[in-house]
């Protein structure tokens, strides 16, 4: 019961959206802006830098308090004991803040890729792997300019940090969260790299080290 309950109240903290909570104050909604996506990346294109980092803000504590904060709830007498019970109730809330991310239930199902959640779930439970996973993203952005293979290619960077830094590595059960939360996101990045592929998606040339004086 304490699990179900436990993963409803992250699912629920999942579904409110950064961009389209702050999008309301605005009067905006930016799933009708840019690329569609209900994401930070479309945030910052189409609203600027400061609506973006209140969707990072937003977004990202979402995943810290599903894990840091709801597994350690009391609900009634109902308590958990036991470290490995522990580490499963905080990776079954941090997928329910997940999934709220992307299916949020107050958008009609419609929200982002899951990734900022993501970060925030990393921040409590595995920083170490976080810090390498950004530092593929942040490479693999000023390399190429494209947002989405740079968050490909650190989701396929987090279980390969599992299998070396974690405890019980990648057969732990932060080991298949690991596996399975990367290629969540990698399949919520197709649209992506289906454009990466047939050369229109969108890159931030800017940022690019190489860009060959493009704008």
């Amino acid at each position: 019961m304490e699990l179900i309950v436990k993963f409803i109240l992250s699912y629920l903290l999942g579904s409110i959206s950064g961009s389209l909570l702050l999008g309301k104050i605005k009067k905006v909604d930016i799933r009708k802006m840019g690329s569609g996506n209900a994401g930070g990346t479309n945030a910052f294109r189409t609203m600027g830098g400061t609506f973006a980092l209140g969707v990072l803000f937003v977004d990202i504590l979402k995943g810290i308090i599903s894990v840091k904060i709801i597994p350690f709830l009391k609900l009634g007498n109902i308590l958990t004991t036991n470290m490995m019970n522990m580490e499963i109730l905080s990776i079954l809330c941090g997928i329910g803040a997940v999934l709220g991310h992307v299916y949020p239930v107050y958008h009609e199902f419609n929200g982002g890729k899951g990734v900022l959640t993501m970060v925030g779930i990393l921040i409590v439970l595995f920083p170490v792997a976080l810090a390498i996973c950004l530092t593929m993203w942040f490479i693999t952005l000023i390399l190429t300019g494209y947002v989405g293979l740079g968050t490909t290619i650190a989701c396929i960077t987090l279980p390969i940090c599992t299998f070396i830094f974690y405890p019980h590595g990648i057969f732990s059960p932060f080991g298949f969260f690991s596996v399975v939360v990367a290629i969540f996101i990698i399949f919520n990045h197709r649209h992506n790299i289906s454009r990466m592929i047939s050369g229109n998606e969108n890159r931030f040339y800017k940022i690019m080290i190489f860009n060959g004086n493009k704008k």
